[in-house]
């Protein structure tokens, strides 16, 4: 059985535990920093775009882990632990929602062990978090078919969403036994039922009517998504929301993915043209 997270984190290598990145890290002035710290002089026209929506596939915890010798779980509670820095990061960068894919519905092919290690570190990140989050003023939320799910770990996910609800300055989205394909199923289904109840008529379906029954409802759609692990998939990750996204896929494993490359993603991303199947003019 892996050893339990504070006992691995005494123990392992000083290069492989959790560094702390200084604010001015991500919030600097120098070369591909967005310069949004307090006291910039910058003309906020001459800056980038924001991205302030990105969407993140956490990829390569159990590779992290397994090229060191150590069991898979042990990467994923380590990727847990870069979710919680890279949560602190985004005010920083002019991120404002930040969604992150946990547990994909095709997840369950996996091992006994390893799902159920898995649920206990979402139970052990809620339970942790929990305050930190509502004191941050980070909104949290969850989308993904929750059905599945342990009950109990359904009524941790409702609890901390009712406690963050007030949270306006990090939107954070954690998708739990989602899948792209199962929520546009789910959403047609919705919308069948309220058709054939009389709530809605067949002439009024359109993209509005599904994406306001998507998992998503009331979110805006992300600006850009990146993927870690250096494969080139979506795995069936909001795929009607990211119909305009841009793509960064990184061969970095989600355990090494630090603030600071996060901030060169977003950077770039800033110099990107977004034309949304128009001409810019100039």
């Amino acid at each position: 059985m892996p050893r339990s997270t504070s006992s691995w984190n005494r123990s392992r290598p000083r290069s492989c535990r959790s560094e702390a990145v200084p604010r001015r890290a991500i919030r600097g002035g120098g070369e591909g920093s967005r310069g949004l710290g307090k006291g910039d002089t910058t003309d906020p026209k001459n800056l980038p775009r924001p991205a302030e929506h990105v969407a993140i596939i956490m990829d390569g915890n159990g590779r992290w882990a397994t090229s060191r010798g150590w069991p898979r779980l042990v990467g994923h509670r380590r990727g847990a632990e870069r979710v919680r820095e890279i949560v602190r990061a985004c005010p920083d960068l002019g991120i404002r929602w930040l969604t992150v894919y946990a547990f994909s519905t095709e997840n369950w092919k996996r091992s006994t062990e390893e799902v159920l290690g898995l649920m206990a570190i979402f139970a052990r990140y809620i339970e942790r978090e929990a305050d930190r989050l509502s004191a941050e003023g980070v909104r949290l939320r969850f989308i993904g078919d929750r059905s599945r799910l342990d009950p109990k770990l359904q009524r941790m996910m409702a609890g901390i969403e009712a406690r963050t609800a007030g949270g306006a300055r990090l939107n954070l989205t954690v998708a739990i036994n989602y899948g792209g394909r199962d929520e546009i199923a789910r959403a047609m289904r919705a919308v069948a039922l309220d058709v054939a109840e009389g709530r809605l008529r067949a002439e009024e379906v359109g993209e509005a009517a599904v994406a306001a029954r998507l998992d998503t409802a009331g979110l805006p759609d992300p600006d850009l998504i990146i993927r870690t692990s250096g494969e080139t998939r979506t795995s069936n990750f909001l795929p009607w929301q990211a119909a305009y996204a841009e793509y960064e896929f990184t061969p970095t494993l989600w355990p090494d993915f630090t603030p600071q490359e996060l901030a060169a993603i977003v950077a770039r991303f800033g110099n990107r043209e977004r034309r949304f199947g128009g001409v810019v003019n100039g």
